[in-house]
């Protein structure tokens, strides 16, 4: 925690930053847990002033005792009903006012017109904040393998569990109960089902639907439990009670190669261009993407975030990996109408050398039933 305080202060000492308003609402604002261990619930300010104590103001009232006992460097107080003029005040009594004050998180527009009327500038540090995610400590690579575990361990349910007959909601009950018992919390389970013989669906959906699984179906899913706000990401992709069709074989084959391929590329000094450029399989293969092929992760859906050469959104960034970043490798193969896809891939840690998977579920296009 110490040393996550001295990161922003020499982020702020770059920026000529004296003050820094952190802010999350709604579940969200992951800065605010970053620096105090807090959660965020419904709302959440923190102040940060080198060489003070950290300030964390939090709504709703009720969830102020729990805040106190989890944010233990920090003095938490209730925000009040108007949150941005509770950190304000906390501001002037800091000798905030004229001065060029920091902020991470989104605010909302009148939080941001109350603070721009007391500092000199308003400065956004989002993205210094950003890069200080990127390269994970020891103690966060721990957290995160419980996480990867935890996330194993719901695809392993998922594995043995879902038949014909069981709708997308109920998959999702499937996972939740392999690692809510143990501390978990889900940050994502996504899910699509549809037919092998008369394909519709390319790639899991964010919101289940009420279709139940049937025989020759193929199912995909994106799966990522949390330990605290620390989460992993397993990708895979099922058939159900019945054998692979040549064209989902097919896809993926490509899928797996070009998952290796990238991979073999990940390492400390490999750039971004580098691993879209193992991914040229694919479209060899007369394939295309849907989902990004790659993202940094843990901490924010972080840089880099690239496609392949047939789905490129924006220019491919001029990034360098390091030790310790961890990325998702998620080539979801799919066919060029978009009709049929595959998923597969996992979270990985940048080594010395290489790249090391956090999982340690089987790959492969697997089957239910």
């Amino acid at each position: 925690m110490a040393r996550r305080a001295a990161a922003l202060d020499a982020a702020m000492a770059e920026r000529d930053v004296e003050h820094l308003v952190i802010y999350g609402a709604n579940r969200f604002g992951s800065a605010v847990g970053w620096l105090t261990r807090w959660p965020v619930t419904r709302e959440a300010v923190v102040v940060h002033t080198p060489g003070e104590r950290d300030v964390l103001l939090v709504n709703f009232y009720n969830h102020v005792p729990n805040a106190q006992r989890i944010a233990t460097e920090t003095d938490v107080r209730w925000a009040g009903e108007r949150p941005a003029i509770s950190a304000t005040e906390e501001l002037e009594r800091r000798r905030g006012r004229g001065r060029r004050i920091g902020v991470i998180g989104s605010l909302s527009y009148g939080a941001h017109v109350t603070l721009e009327a007391l500092a000199s500038e308003v400065v956004d540090m989002n993205a210094s904040y950003t890069r200080r995610r990127l390269v994970k400590s020891p103690e966060e690579i721990a957290w995160i393998r419980i996480a990867a575990q935890m996330t194993d361990d719901a695809i392993r349910e998922l594995h043995a569990t879902a038949i014909p007959g069981t709708d997308e909601r109920e998959l999702g009950d499937i996972v939740e109960r392999a690692y809510t018992a143990r501390g978990g919390t889900t940050h994502i389970h996504y899910f699509g089902a549809t037919s092998m013989d008369a394909p519709a669906l390319s790639v899991p959906a964010q919101w289940p639907s009420t279709r139940r699984l049937e025989r020759g179906d193929v199912l995909t899913c994106e799966i990522s439990a949390a330990f605290w706000e620390y989460s992993a990401q397993l990708l895979r992709t099922f058939t159900v009670a019945a054998e692979p069709t040549a064209q989902y074989r097919d896809l993926h084959d490509v899928a797996d190669a070009a998952f290796h391929a990238i991979v073999a590329r990940l390492r400390p000094g490999a750039a971004a261009a580098d691993l879209v450029a193992a991914s040229q399989v694919i479209e060899d293969a007369g394939f295309t993407i849907r989902d990004d092929l790659v993202h940094g992760f843990v901490g924010g859906y972080l840089p880099p975030v690239l496609g392949s050469s047939s789905r490129t959104l924006t220019d491919v960034p001029d990034f360098t990996f390091e030790a310790g970043m961890t990325v998702v490798v998620q080539p979801n193969v799919v066919t060029p109408d978009e009709t049929a896809g595959v998923q597969t891939g996992e979270l990985m840690l940048v080594t010395g050398d290489g790249a090391e998977s956090l999982h340690h579920y089987p790959r492969g296009l697997l089957r239910v039933a």
